[in-house]
């Protein structure tokens, strides 16, 4: 407003200054002598107000942009409203936090960790080889570290790293943007918790006695997966559909892949029917990206809720979900397991009914409640086409 003010000042004390330098056509000589003077010294005088209008201006718009410079960051998490169990699990709503080891464990987001570590429990019964041995339970714990907290938790790490501008807007209060992590840090984490997981990769190959080290090259694959989704020049998180999926593929197919190579053979078949169930795994994703709306927006990433709208994706996700399981239900039926067809039917049913109660009514709202309500049956579904694929 100062900055708006100040030119009219400036345009009105000018013009009071020079008023006098003009002479009606019918002035006294004296008073023309009387102009004259007054044209030879209101010069200085006029140039040093308009100079000092001018710095005025310019002070006031430097308070204007420090003002904006300086405004805080949208508040959307207060310290006082946060939720202890929403900062270690990462997830919107945490408290603010100062010790390092919770940000820590903030920023690998155990909350995403329970589908890949039931994926490798879908894999091992997948198999028909796990039994509940010391050994064979031994490794599947070793396998869920591997595919939960380490590569997951790297590549949560690694997103939320190259996301730090777009959680600025939407969400900045964690960790990165907020300043409660370091740089050095950071990136500290993200290596260890790679060659953690890789590590743990190589050492279940050695451990299943594989000739062939399987399980490290899945490793490899799910981790160049994750950089390329989250960093540039690729960045697949950009493109809804190609990004969404590659996460889906990541949450479903690869810990199947690792808990059935583990155990068994990972046959041709598996690979086809579980890349299928990944385009569950798009719509669940899509889930995720109606909170970050604005800050993808902002940025250029085409997210679909972007691309399309809230209101046509949130249709795509939900069909993206319930359609690839009645496909998958009807792939059991026509492979002559009716029982099994029927009950991942049966579980289908509860999923649609909480995404007309909740997901439909309000994606942004409530995406928790409804994932809390609706996976659970989800990842259930998954076992029953595992155990319905090891027969």
């Amino acid at each position: 407003m100062a900055s708006v003010l100040n030119p009219v000042s400036s345009i009105r004390l000018t013009n009071t200054m020079t008023a006098p330098c003009r002479t009606p056509s019918n002035s006294l000589p004296n008073s023309l002598t009387l102009s004259r003077k007054l044209n030879q010294s209101l010069p200085f005088l006029n140039s040093t107000i308009t100079l000092s209008s001018r710095r005025l201006m310019v002070r006031a718009a430097e308070t204007d942009a420090n003002e904006v410079v300086k405004a805080p960051a949208p508040d959307k998490a207060p310290v006082a409203a946060g939720s202890s169990i929403n900062q270690i699990l990462g997830i919107k709503g945490a408290k603010q936090e100062t010790d390092i080891w919770k940000i820590r464990v903030q920023l690998t987001k155990p909350v995403t960790w329970p589908p890949l570590v039931w994926g490798v429990v879908c894999g091992a019964a997948a198999s028909g080889n796990f039994h509940w041995t010391v050994d064979d339970v031994a490794k599947s714990i070793v396998c869920m570290m591997m595919s939960g907290p380490c590569l997951t938790g790297y590549t949560q790490t690694l997103n939320d790293w190259y996301d730090r501008e777009i959680d600025a807007i939407n969400e900045p209060y964690r960790p990165i943007p907020s300043g409660a992590i370091s740089e050095n840090e950071v990136i500290t984490q993200i290596w260890v918790l790679l060659l953690g997981g890789l590590g743990l990769a190589g050492l279940l190959d050695v451990w299943a006695g594989h000739d062939f080290p399987i399980l490290f090259y899945l490793a490899i694959g799910g981790s160049l997966l994750s950089y390329i989704y989250s960093a540039p020049p690729l960045k697949l998180k950009q493109n809804g559909w190609i990004g969404n999926f590659a996460l889906g593929a990541s949450y479903i197919s690869l810990p199947w892949w690792a808990g059935q190579a583990l155990f068994g053979t990972l046959t041709p078949d598996i690979i086809v029917l579980t890349l299928l169930y990944s385009i569950a795994g798009l719509g669940i994703a899509i889930v995720n990206d109606f909170k970050s709306v604005e800050g993808d927006r902002a940025l250029g990433l085409q997210s679909l809720p972007v691309a399309f709208g809230a209101e046509t994706a949130k249709w795509i996700c939900v069909g993206a979900i319930d359609i690839t399981q009645i496909s998958v239900a009807g792939y059991l039926l026509g492979s002559g397991k009716p029982y099994y067809a029927l009950a991942l039917l049966g579980l289908i049913l509860p999923q649609v009914f909480f995404q007309f109660k909740y997901f439909l009514k309000d994606p942004v709202k409530n995406d928790v409640k409804y994932q809390a309500s609706a996976q659970p049956f989800l990842v259930l579904g998954l076992l029953v086409t595992a155990l319905a694929t090891s027969h």
